[in-house]
């Protein structure tokens, strides 16, 4: 949730520094934020007791968390070698670097844990997973690949096999979001984050070894970006329309709704939006689902597909800018390069309205592009002032404090 691109700094107005950086990825990252925001405060689903999918649960729910996933790994690709990764001192003084990064995130992860309110903060399992990459930072395109495509295979019917072990009476699942308190219950705190969470870190390394794959690419050229547009795209229609058939087709869908489990639920529609809330135990059909939430191979190939098609795009967006010499993604590449703070001010907004009414003339679509615009502002803002937002600096000096090596004397 941080951007990670590093490069020469150059000096900013007041005497601040900024790095050079891909404006495609910050916009992706904006848009991705923007994404999430969304599902927090739109309805994914419609009214009972038809349960219709809407647009935002249709288009939303799922892909722009994996997004963000996904350009995490982009980010630590382009900060540890871009093309050539890292090695030696440098590779580990990297690791450092991105270890006390994930620090701070996860500090304000659980500080915002603490907050009355219904939003599944991403932050604490988004700093685990910076964690659980260090070993995958050295290697190089086709080692990571080969980890990618294993990880993505393997990781969900292992923790098909697991999860019902944790899930057994009394469950080791928080059912609330992270927070500071459940520091004193490590091993149910670290069962729901790997496993039995709303944002399963466990299939969810996917989603950095996707994002490593992609930054060990060369982002900057055409061929690239088409290949990451058209790619992703492919797999993603793929990955998802043999979800469909599997559970339309082939009899998966009538199969989970005999489950005593699902009895009661709108199976049908929570295939297209969100399983999250489900047990999802006790039928091998589960693995076969492209469903948003669901930790599958299908889904994680369908959501990583879509996240890849937009970075393409988005870099390709990025290009034209540059060739234009117009910066038009300045609305989604300013809030992109400062979602922790975004999205930190967005949870404890939220927060002062949960079960809550809204006030007088106000709606959810309302709130929503409310605070969307207001962080496409400030995002802009300090764009145009070239500086970090507040949480990205702590961050940032975190992350050079960790990665500090001193001087050897010759």
């Amino acid at each position: 949730m941080t951007s990670q691109e590093t490069a020469p700094p150059r000096k900013a107005p007041g005497g601040g520094s900024v790095s050079s950086r891909l404006r495609g990825i910050d916009a992706a990252r904006g848009a991705a934020l923007l994404g999430m925001m969304s599902t927090h405060l739109m309805p994914t689903f419609g009214p009972s007791p038809q349960w219709e999918p809407t647009f935002v649960g249709l288009v939303f729910s799922g892909r722009s968390s994996a997004l963000f996933a996904v350009l995490a790994g982009i980010g630590l690709a382009l900060s540890t070698g871009k093309q050539e990764p890292r090695s030696g001192a440098d590779l580990w003084a990297a690791r450092g670097g991105v270890a006390m990064r994930a620090l701070v995130i996860a500090v304000v992860g659980l500080t915002l844990g603490g907050l009355d309110v219904n939003v599944a903060v991403i932050l604490v399992h988004y700093a685990v997973l910076f964690l659980c990459v260090l070993p995958f930072l050295g290697l190089r395109l086709k080692a990571l690949c080969f980890w990618a495509l294993g990880w993505v295979l393997v990781s969900p019917v292992l923790a098909y096999l697991i999860r019902p072990l944790l899930e057994a009476n009394p469950p080791l699942q928080l059912g609330h979001n992270p927070n500071s308190e459940d520091l004193g219950t490590p091993v149910r705190l670290l069962a729901d984050l790997f496993f039995t969470g709303y944002y399963p870190v466990f299939q969810w390394i996917s989603y950095l070894l996707f994002g490593l794959v992609m930054g060990r690419l060369a982002l900057k050229t055409i061929k690239v970006q088409v290949l990451l547009l058209a790619g992703g795209t492919v797999v993603a229609v793929v990955a998802k329309l043999a979800g469909v058939l599997a559970m339309e087709a082939w009899g998966g869908r009538a199969a989970l709704e005999s489950l005593p489990t699902t009895r009661g639920y709108p199976l049908e529609s929570m295939l297209q939006v969100n399983l999250t809330g489900l047990e999802q135990t006790g039928s091998w059909w589960w693995l076969a689902t492209a469903a948003p939430h669901a930790g599958t191979t299908l889904d994680l190939l369908h959501t990583g597909g879509t996240a890849a098609g937009a970075v393409g795009l988005f870099l390709l967006l990025g290009t034209l800018a540059e060739r234009i010499k117009v910066n038009f993604l300045i609305v989604l590449s300013g809030p992109g390069a400062m979602t922790l703070s975004l999205y930190s001010a967005h949870v404890w907004v939220v927060s002062g309205f949960t079960d809550k009414p809204l006030p007088a003339g106000w709606t959810d679509e309302g709130m929503y592009w409310a605070q969307a615009l207001a962080a496409i502002v400030i995002g802009v803002l300090f764009a145009l002032l070239r500086r970090r937002g507040p949480l990205e600096w702590v961050a940032h000096t975190a992350s050079r404090v960790g990665s500090y090596r001193p001087a050897v004397e010759g």
